[in-house]
């Protein structure tokens, strides 16, 4: 199955599976399959064309989802790296933008530097 240009996995009941789409999570997918009134137990395999479509149209018209939202990010990131606003900044230089320390912490978003003393002295080779 092929929403939105993702593969949605068949074996999943179709609440989670939708989550598998960039933008929409378990409690969009609820609301989603409470309006096309499809139960949220039932497998994704065992939908029909017709249901697949309703959900498509529920998704299309009310969620901004994959590269729409992407891009979005992207533009409003982008706006803040022009205004230079402290957050922008924390963008440029790879550092953690909502305030979490950065003493210890932050390997994710810095790339795994280490800045303590010994991990970038070599071993002294034994003579």
């Amino acid at each position: 199955m092929r929403l939105f240009g993702i593969n949605i996995p068949d074996e999943k009941k179709v609440g989670i599976a939708l989550t598998s789409i960039y933008g929409l999570g378990r409690t969009s997918a609820a609301k989603i399959l409470s309006e096309v009134k499809i139960s949220p137990d039932r497998k994704t395999k065992d939908l029909s064309q017709d249901e697949l479509s309703k959900i498509k149209q529920v998704v299309e018209q009310q969620y901004r989802v994959e590269g729409e939202l992407r891009q979005d990010i992207r533009q409003d990131i982008g706006r803040l790296k022009n205004i230079k606003s402290y957050r922008g900044i924390r963008h440029l230089k790879h550092l953690p933008v909502r305030g979490q320390n950065t003493k210890r912490n932050s390997r994710t978003v810095r790339g795994n530097v280490r800045n303590t003393m010994g991990s970038g002295r070599r071993k002294l080779s034994l003579k």
